[in-house]
């Protein structure tokens, strides 16, 4: 009788066994055909830069400029030549600047961080023309015939600073007699930089005389 419970014991052990692997392997993740969007991959890079590399910079003002980093526009603080601005002062000194600072290749501390620019010259940016609405600043080539993700890289550098027209936003137009827009940064542009920056309306501003 012992032998006969002993094995009936071993006999019921294997059916667990096997009952219990069934059970796992319908609980686990079993391959399939059907893609899963999980989203983007995580960006390696850190998108950021050290504040020595920022300490180092000591000359000029403080200027914040938007690169391009991990398919997205970041933020990056710098120092640009450019005398210190008065609230209402000339847009262009201060445009010129940071349009400069766009056009420059990243440092090597920038490099390493991920940052790059689409920014590429010959690029001027000048005042507007007469009847062009206060604040208007115009471009050496036409705002639509730039890199998409270029121009975004410049809208939100100019929007975000005080040659640009409030509201997170810059009037902008190129060096023929189209009519100047007022295009915005977004959160949305930010972080599509490939896609048109969009136009807003915004107050009412007069005309430059």
């Amino acid at each position: 009788m012992s032998r006969l419970r002993r094995a009936g014991a071993r006999t019921g052990g294997v059916a667990a066994a096997v009952v219990l692997t069934a059970v796992a392997s319908g609980c686990g993740i079993r391959t399939t055909s059907v893609p899963v969007d999980a989203g983007p991959a995580p960006s390696r890079v850190p998108c950021s830069v050290t504040g020595d590399e920022i300490a180092t910079q000591t000359s000029g003002v403080p200027v914040r400029v938007f690169l391009l980093c991990g398919s997205q526009l970041e933020p990056v603080d710098r120092r640009a030549p450019l005398p210190r601005e008065k609230p209402d002062g000339d847009r262009v000194p201060t445009a010129s600047a940071l349009l400069a600072q766009l056009l420059a290749e990243p440092s090597e501390n920038e490099r390493q961080a991920g940052f790059s620019t689409a920014v590429k010259g010959p690029l001027l940016v000048t005042g507007g023309y007469k009847g062009d609405p206060a604040g208007t600043l115009r471009l050496s080539r036409q705002p639509e015939d730039l890199n998409p993700t270029a121009l975004s890289q410049i809208v939100c550098t100019l929007a975000n600073s005080s040659a640009g027209a409030g509201e997170a936003s810059v009037v902008l137009g190129g060096p023929g007699h189209y009519p100047p827009r007022r295009l915005a940064c977004t959160t949305g542009l930010k972080e599509r930089p490939e896609s048109a920056p969009p136009t807003t309306t915004g107050p009412p501003s007069p005309s430059a005389s």
